[in-house]
């Protein structure tokens, strides 16, 4: 039986082109994001005769919907977990930080990094129990250089590398 790669924000961007890639390499998937349509139209796509796709629908910053996913697969299928792709985050307002908005800095925190943790905490188990595994945790050049407006997003994806 062949093995999981779980991927979040897999409805676009890079998690979407990872989902793709690993499906063309005959990957099971399992993919989060918060669009059900989205979800459904990708696992739509990239299903074949060669692999099994499962499509998780929550948001990464509510803890408890990530808990409930995750710990409602079937034992099955958590056993065949290897791979986790963090890749699901924003960026959002590029003011300085005396006029920025709050709303915002706390949806990129939520995401970029809580996110990131809660996801994390869920599937970390697996691994173990599956004696061993990756986790892939995207950032950003952000992370590492920083850019005028860019204050809250560049911590966060500092966060991620760190």
């Amino acid at each position: 039986m062949k093995n999981f790669i779980i991927i979040t924000g897999a409805t676009s961007g890079f998690g979407e082109a990872t989902a793709k890639l690993f499906a063309e390499n005959g990957w099971n998937l399992i993919l989060t994001g918060r669009r059900v349509e989205r979800l459904a139209a990708l696992k739509a796509a990239l299903q074949s005769e060669t692999n099994e796709i499962i499509t998780l629908q929550f948001d990464v910053r509510n803890e408890a919907e990530v808990n409930h996913h995750f710990s409602s697969l079937p034992e099955s299928i958590k056993d065949r977990v290897a791979v986790l792709v963090n890749n699901a985050g924003l960026a959002v307002g590029r003011g300085p930080i005396d006029t920025g908005e709050t709303d915002d800095w706390e949806r990129m925190i939520d995401t970029n990094v809580k996110g990131l943790l809660y996801v994390s905490k869920a599937v970390i188990p697996f691994l173990k129990q599956n004696q061993g595994g990756h986790i892939v945790n995207l950032g950003s050049i952000a992370g590492k250089e920083v850019y005028p407006g860019g204050n809250v997003y560049c911590a966060s994806k500092h966060a991620v590398d760190a």
